[in-house]
C-alpha cells in the first residue's frame, strides 16, 4: 500500500492535473499509472520527474527499446518491482521478445555476480580502462 494516496484525477490540484494532462497528451493515452498518481501528491516532484523522464526517454542516440531494456536492468539491480513490471511492459510494447527478456536477465545476473566479485576482492582498475575513450579489444571480466 502506498504511503500517500493514489489520487484520482478529481482529487488532484490544478498544477498536478496539468502535468497529468501533459502525460496523457505526450503518450497519447488515457491511462495514467499509479506512479504518476502517487507523485501527484507533490506537484513539484511530479513535474520535475515527468520533465526529466520525458527528456531522457525521448528521442536520442539510443533507440527506444534499448532504453526500456536498460531501465528494466537498472530496476532489477535496484529491486524495484514497480519499475521492473512497468518498463518490461513498455519494452514488450516496443518489441522485446521473451528470449530478449531472458537474455537481459542473464546479463543482469552476470553483471551482479562479477560486480560483487570485483568489489569483494577489491580488484584494482586496469590503467587501460582509466580515462580511455575506447576500451581495449576485450574488457570482459
Amino acid at each position: 500500500m502506498s504511503l500517500v494516496p493514489v489520487l484520482d484525477d478529481d482529487e488532484m490540484c490544478a498544477e498536478a492535473r496539468a502535468v497529468i494532462d501533459d502525460i496523457r497528451a505526450t503518450r497519447q493515452t488515457d491511462f495514467i499509472n499509479n506512479f504518476w498518481r502517487v507523485l501527484a501528491n507533490d506537484p513539484v516532484a511530479l513535474r520535475r520527474t515527468w520533465e526529466s523522464l520525458r527528456e531522457v526517454m525521448g528521442p536520442g542516440t539510443i533507440d527506444p527499446l534499448t532504453k526500456e531494456m536498460i531501465y528494466v536492468a537498472v530496476s532489477i539491480a535496484n529491486n524495484c518491482e514497480y519499475c521492473i513490471r512497468s518498463h518490461t511492459a513498455a519494452a514488450r510494447k516496443r518489441g522485446m521478445s521473451d528470449a530478449q527478456l531472458m537474455e537481459l536477465q542473464s546479463v543482469v545476473a552476470m553483471a551482479s555476480e562479477t560486480n560483487r566479485l570485483a568489489v569483494g576482492l577489491q580488484v584494482p582498475v586496469d590503467a587501460a580502462f582509466l580515462g580511455a575513450r575506447s576500451a581495449p579489444a576485450s574488457s570482459d571480466d
